[in-house]
Order: structure tokens, then sequence, then C-alpha cells
């Protein structure tokens, strides 16, 4: 099926959008809480900086033809937007869609628009301390168009979110490791405080959100439960949105998109045909399981193939060249097809696995799988161990690599939260410390300085109740709002879809990944249009000597170093030559300070809540 979609070029509106596309905020400290499973890991997600690649087509080029999705309307372009001409009171053109203003297209035309209080007119972004702050949109005055689709009224928006149980004993053995506090309650008023946060600041047409916090029935690997809730939220709620869902089942988000309601991050990563095949119904924050093994074939295969394994623990095969083996997860049909698609990435590189075996997130087995993959790695005299699966997962490993005195070198691959300081300590640290490769997440900052536990704290005057999870909550918001503000008051599914198809990727930088959707060239065609976010990645090793805060602020030993101050490499940058793991200079951990390229006024004053 071809995807529905108005022109990504070739129409006004759209190329004016994209200039606001680069200050769009999307930081992800750490992106999911365990979004894994049916993508099988792959879809991870939570830099001095590059130039930027826009990647734009030709204004000729046509984008695939529209077809019916089923939702409020197959739309083939935008209505454009008007205002009046201060000189003459004639009707120009804005090349906007109807109602959206930004602060360039109303300099550009020469337009005496009051942007309100909320704004930096000497900057033209939002009068926040964050060097994300996105463009300047101007106050909609007039007609919203009332109930332009499901969910949505002249004031209101009601999106669902979906939340696990405090019970869930899978998340729970997830969490338990990092001694996560945080209860269901704690990211409800979290949630509803960062709605408060964004509609104070974001242009919403006239609306707020309607947020309906939805306990999930079963646990996130309960197929039955999630379909459940899902025709429950469905026919119940009829909201014009859900965010969140079950992390380890793909049921609630097809039982949702058979209802024509689209999500943001409602489960694990699909297949890039899902999305074409259902245009403007699902969204991740993150990469898909077939971006990022493309990202990562290209990282071994520029970086580590036919080079000795001088990163290992064992010394003996510091001069023979790397034999690679994978552990991967496997949970369903969808694992096992992107663990084929990884190892053909592979081998268009000269690169073979010599063994590969896979594995089973369940406690009361991961410990007897543990054993026998390690011996079958070692076996095989294999030197570098891909790994690619859950957080817990490489504790079991590692400790049992130990105990078989087995010491090879461990890639990471960006699998979720295996990149982040505090699961990482949980690992046999021996280990662990010959740990390196690829990672979705950004340089840290300290959060007293910058992301959005800094700014919750500058608009509330007190820390979030979800103290550790602010960071997993936040994502989904904040790409809501950045792109409903581009959207116009003509709400629908399809317009929403062409808003976040039109904007150009983020703007590069050391602390963020860079987020585009659409059609954008950085894919290879047959991963396009793209419904999937982040398109990077940054090189990181362990050090497991030096002690500094992880990424729920606990003191400790060990952390994850970015090579390059956390420089960010998408498909086809990655530099040829060894990698940069192990080296100390130019590596950071976190920045104490902002990068002098990001940073950002901090003397504004919160507005009060609306």
């Amino acid at each position: 099926m071809q995807p529905s979609s108005a022109e990504p070029r070739g129409s006004d509106w759209q190329r004016k959008l994209r200039r606001f596309g680069p200050i769009l905020a999307i930081v992800v400290v750490v992106v999911a809480v365990i979004v894994i499973a049916a993508s099988g890991g792959d879809d991870s997600g939570d830099t001095e900086a590059l130039s930027e690649g826009t990647g734009e087509l030709d204004d000729e080029t046509s984008a695939p033809e529209t077809t019916d999705t089923g939702t409020d309307a197959a739309v083939e372009t935008m209505p454009e937007g008007t205002e009046q001409d201060p000189d003459d009171n004639a009707t120009v053109d804005t090349g906007l869609p109807d109602g959206v203003m930004t602060f360039s297209v109303a300099e550009e035309l020469g337009l005496d628009i009051d942007f309100g209080q909320r704004c930096d007119e000497e900057l033209g972004t939002l009068a926040v301390p964050n060097f994300f702050a996105p463009e300047c949109v101007a106050p909609f005055e007039g007609d919203n168009g009332g109930a332009t689709a499901q969910g949505v009224t002249e004031d209101s928006i009601k999106i669902v979110w979906w939340t696990a149980r405090d019970a869930d004993p899978v998340l729970s053995y997830v969490t338990s490791a990092i001694l996560n506090d945080d209860t269901t309650a704690d990211d409800e008023h979290t949630m509803h405080k960062l709605v408060e946060y964004y509609e104070t600041y974001y242009e919403t047409y006239g609306r707020d959100v309607d947020l309906v916090v939805y306990e999930g029935s079963g646990n996130i690997n309960d197929i039955g439960a999630a379909r459940a809730d899902a025709v429950e939220i469905a026919e119940e709620h009829k909201p014009f949105m859900v965010w969140g869902g079950p992390t380890l089942t793909n049921a609630f988000a097809e039982e949702l998109h058979a209802r024509g309601i689209p999500c943001i991050g409602c489960g694990p990563g699909q297949t890039q045909e899902y999305y074409v095949d259902r245009p403007g119904l699902a969204y991740t924050i993150t990469k898909g399981p077939d971006q990022l093994n493309l990202l990562v074939a290209e990282y071994i295969g520029r970086r580590l193939a036919r080079e000795d394994a001088i990163h290992a623990g064992d010394e003996s095969m510091h001069s023979k060249e790397r034999v690679f083996g994978r552990i991967w997860i496997e949970a369903s049909a969808a694992s096992a097809e992107s663990n084929r698609q990884f190892e053909k990435a592979l081998r268009d590189w000269g690169v073979v696995i010599r063994e590969s075996q896979n594995y089973v997130l369940d406690p009361g087995t991961l410990q007897e799988s543990a054993s026998t993959v390690i011996a079958r790695m070692k076996q095989a005299g294999v030197t570098s161990v891909i790994f690619n699966g859950d957080p817990i997962a490489p504790r079991e490993f590692t400790n049992e690599a130990t105990a078989q005195d087995y010491w090879p070198e461990w890639i990471v691959t960006g699998s979720v939260l295996v990149d982040t300081t505090a699961f990482s300590r949980t690992y046999d640290q021996d280990q662990w410390a010959n740990a390196f490769g690829v990672s979705n997440l950004a340089a840290r900052v300290d959060r007293v300085i910058g992301g959005v536990h800094s700014l919750y704290v500058w608009f509330h005057g007190e820390p979030p109740r979800a103290d550790d999870n602010i960071g997993v909550i936040n994502p989904t918001i904040q790409t809501f709002y950045s792109y409903y503000q581009l959207v116009g008051p003509e709400l629908t599914i399809d317009n929403f879809r062409d808003a976040i198809f039109a904007a150009e990727p983020t703007r590069r930088a050391l602390t963020a990944p860079s987020i585009s959707y659409g059609y954008q060239r950085i894919w290879p065609p047959g991963l396009e249009p793209d419904y999937r976010g982040i398109d990077d990645v940054a090189e990181v090793w362990w050090d497991n000597t030096v002690r500094g805060l992880d990424e729920i602020d606990r003191d400790g030993v060990g952390m994850w170093r970015f090579v390059n101050g956390g420089q960010r490499y998408k498909l086809g940058e990655t530099p040829l030559g060894p990698p940069d793991a192990f080296v100390l200079e130019g590596s950071v951990t976190i920045y104490e300070q902002r990068p002098d390229d990001e940073e950002f006024p901090d003397y504004y004053e919160p507005l009060p809540a609306r």
C-alpha cells in the first residue's frame, strides 16, 4: 500500500514549517522504561555540533499518492493561511496552515504581531531557559473549528495516557534493579504538571488537553489485557490520541489502529510496512529496529571489522582478529526477523556472526540461559559479543562470563537502557570495563542546569514527584505539543501527520539526538516515510573507575563516556578506522556546564500556569 501523505516538499506551507523544525525541543534523557521484546530490543531510545543535513527533496519531487486512511480526511494539500497586510489591509499569503503564524514568517512579511510574554522577541523563541526552545507561535484568535476530529471540541483535546500498574511484576523486575521508587501516582502528578507547563508556553489554539490516565489491566506483556485495554479506551473514552502503552506486546497498538486512533509510543517497534499501511496512526520517538540495525552494522563494518580485539579483557585476544558473536532477546517473530535483518546488514559489510544466541526475558530461566549462551560463545572462540536486549540480562550474562573465565569485548548497540549508567552499574564491573559501542542517548547534562528536570523546577518551583521517571514521561508530551503548534486550529489525524512530516530534523547538538519524520532522505527509500524519531547515535565506552551521578542522581562508581564530547552520527557518517573507545581525551561523562554552542538565557522568570 502506498502511504497517505500531503506533498512532502512541493507545497509552500510545508517549506515554511521546515524552517521551524530545527528548534523543536525533543530532549530525551532516558527514552523508555523498557521498549523491547517484539522488536528484538532494537527500538530503544533516552554530541560537538555537526553541520545540519536537512536531506530535503527537490521541490518538484512528488510524494506517493494519498490513500484513504479511514481517518477524518485524506488530505492532499493543507489550506494556506492568510494575514492582514499592515500597510494596505490587503490579505497576504503566509504560506502556513490557517491560523498558524511563526515569528520568522511574521518578521519576513513585516507583520506587526504581539507574540506575548511567552516569547523572547530578541531570539524569536519561547522565553524559557532551554537551548532547544522552539520558535514563537502567535496567540490564536478566532474560530478553531470546534469538533474537528474524534475527541476534539472547541476547548479540549481528549488524550488517554496508558500507564503500567505499580504491581506489574515484569516492570518491577526491571526497575527494582536501579531502585526506582516512583509510583504510578507520582507519574500521574508529574504528567499533569508537565501539561500545565506546555499549555502555558505552547500555542494550543483555544484548546486544553483533557488528559485521562488509564492504568493497565494486566502486565506489560499480557496480550489479552492489552487488547482489552485498547478496546475499552476506544469505546468508552473515544480519544483523539493515546500516549504510551504496554511495552512488551504489539496487541494494544494494533487494536487502537484498527479503530482509527493514533498513538505515540504505544508499544514496541513495528516493521516499516506496519506504519506505511496505517498512515498517521503510529509514531515512536525512538528509531526503529530496522534503522538501528543499519547504524550498528555500519559502526561494526567501518570501525571494528577485520581488526584485532584489543579491548577484550583477555589479553590473549588482543592479537586475534575479531570474531563476532551475537546475544539477542526473542519475544516474537518480529524479533527473529530483526535479527535476520541485522545479520544481513553485517554481511553487506563483509562481517559474519560466528555464534548467534537468543534468550527470553524470564526471571525464572534467565540464569540458566546465561550459562548456556556464554558457554557457546566461549566454545566458538568469540572475541566480541554484540549484545542486543533488555537492561537486566547483561547482569546475568556478565556474571556468568566471569564464572566461566571468559573475557570478551562487549559491544553495545543502543538497546534500551543498557547504555544508561544506572543499569550498567548493576553488571559485573570487571567484564563491563570492556564494553563500548553506540548509544541512542545523548551526552548528559547535569539536570540542575539543563533538560526537563531543570525546566520543571524552574516553572513549578519544586522538583517533580516522579523524580526518577520524568525523563521517560516528558518526550511523548513534548513531541505532541511541539508539532501541534504547527498543525493549527484544524486538528485532524491527517493534519497532525502532515505537520510532523513537514518539519525539518531537529537541530543537531551534543546533548540531544536529532529527530525527524516523513521524507528526509536520511534513510534508504524503503524506510521512508519515517514514523520513527531519533536519527543518530553517539559512540560510547564504559569507564569503571570514574565516580559521579547516574541518570536518577545516585552517586556511584562507573559511568558511560561519550566520545568526542558526544558527537553524533547519522547513517553514512560513521568515521572509518579504529573506534575512539577508551580514549580519555575529548570524552565526557556528564556536562557540569552546558557546551559553549548550547548556552541559553537563564534570566527568564516563569509565567503563571495557565
